[in-house]
């Protein structure tokens, strides 16, 4: 925490808690919606205008969050690297294998693999040798990984939940863990909106050349409003408003805390894919989501 940063409250206020709330909910929206909209848009093109968007919006934060720091003329290119290269793995490489994963499988898949994302972390993390993996977390790995196999022999009907799309909602989770693990030393250094806002444009420009040939091959005119408003929310929603909740929330209550209401998200997520899109709850689902989040507990508590 920076020395200016005010320290987090005794005693957090009921408004906190309901941002917080409301942060995961617009989280577990962002799977259906996203699902929705890659009715209208290629997965390919929808991650391109996602990213750009979200780059767009986040502007006007960064310059005023910034309107009393040093300019980037004062940077040095090493400074500029960093934060490119982890755009690049945090934003382009997670938002594309999400919006691509998600288009192959279903909602209830996607929300519960995603949720493996802190083991996922933790392995990097050993990998690299930022984390000790001790004998408590990997029987939480094991069990999660029990529970990812389970999930995977669910084929409820209709909702198609293939395995390459389970895959690249892996690899999803994989590119931000190792932007979680090798941002580490970049987010002590700058602001949480300059990392983001690198990130988003950082990512928009390297995917702009994918961006402008799938959009040569769209007719745009042929998207429904809600095809539209849809691509809007994944763009402000969960991609901006969320993360400025998110770290808000961190000057105020532990991280732990925070990130316990993660566990909110696959659970809602699965719940309105039901009434919204009309998927199926398997008892393969629920078993392979209890063992993940039965794992993940057990190590987190190590």
């Amino acid at each position: 925490m920076r020395a200016s940063e005010p320290l987090p409250p005794a005693h957090p206020s009921r408004w906190l808690y309901f941002l917080i709330l409301l942060m995961v909910l617009f989280w577990s929206m962002n799977f259906i919606i996203g699902k929705a909209a890659l009715r209208e848009f290629p997965a390919l093109l929808l991650a391109g205008l996602r990213i750009s968007l979200a780059g767009l919006l986040l502007l006007p934060a960064f310059a005023w969050d910034h309107r009393n720091e040093t300019g980037l003329r004062e940077w040095r290119w090493r400074d500029l690297l960093n934060l490119t290269g982890l755009g690049v793995i945090g934003v382009t490489l997670n938002q594309l294998f999400f919006v691509v994963g998600l288009s192959l499988t279903s909602v209830a898949h996607a929300s519960i693999l995603m949720g493996l994302t802190p083991m996922v972390v933790l392995l990097v993390g050993a990998l690299t040798g930022a984390e000790r993996i001790t004998g408590r977390k990997l029987a939480g790995l094991a069990i999660a990984l029990t529970g990812v196999a389970v999930l995977n022999r669910s084929r409820p009907a209709g909702a198609n939940p293939a395995l390459l799309g389970d895959l690249f909602i892996f690899l999803s989770s994989l590119a931000f863990a190792i932007f979680t693990v090798a941002g580490k030393r970049v987010t002590r250094r700058y602001r949480t909106i300059t990392v983001n806002t690198f990130a988003y444009v950082a990512g928009a420009v390297v995917l702009l050349p994918v961006t402008l040939w799938q959009s040569g091959e769209f007719a745009f005119s042929g998207a429904s409003w809600a095809g539209w408003a849809g691509l809007f929310y994944m763009a402000a929603f969960p991609s901006v408003i969320c993360y400025l909740i998110f770290y808000y929330a961190l000057t105020q209550i532990p991280a732990s805390k925070v990130a316990a209401f993660g566990y909110l998200q696959p659970l809602l997520a699965t719940l309105l894919a039901v009434p919204l899109l009309g998927e199926s709850i398997t008892a393969g689902t629920v078993v392979g989501g209890s063992l993940v989040f039965s794992g993940i507990c057990l190590a987190e508590r190590a």
